[in-house]
C-alpha cells in the first residue's frame, strides 16, 4: 500500500473533481462534494484545512471508493510538478 501524501483541502478538492466530483456546499469549514451516478450518489464531506490529517484522508478516500494509488495517480494528473510531501 502506497503511502497516503499529506495534502491541503483545495489539492484533495481538486484531485476529487477529476473523479467526477462537484461541491454542492459548504458550511463553516465543511464542504460537502457529491458525485452522481446513473442509480447512487455518492456524498463525502472535506473540512476546509492547511494539511488534513491521515485518518481523515483515509475516511475521505474510502467514502469516495477510491484507493491510495488512485489518489496518486489524480494528483500526478492535477498537481504537476509539484512535490508530494508524505505522512
Amino acid at each position: 500500500m502506497a503511502r497516503l501524501p499529506v495534502l491541503s483541502a483545495d489539492e484533495l478538492i481538486k484531485a476529487l473533481s477529476q473523479q467526477g466530483f462537484r461541491v454542492v456546499r459548504q458550511r463553516g469549514s465543511h464542504i460537502v462534494l457529491q458525485k452522481r451516478g446513473a442509480e447512487t450518489t455518492v456524498t463525502t464531506v472535506v473540512p476546509n484545512h492547511k494539511k488534513l490529517a491521515p485518518g481523515t484522508l483515509r475516511s475521505i478516500l474510502k467514502r469516495a471508493g477510491l484507493s491510495t494509488e488512485d489518489l496518486l495517480k489524480l494528483l500526478s494528473v492535477v498537481l504537476v510538478g509539484v512535490v508530494p510531501r508524505f505522512w
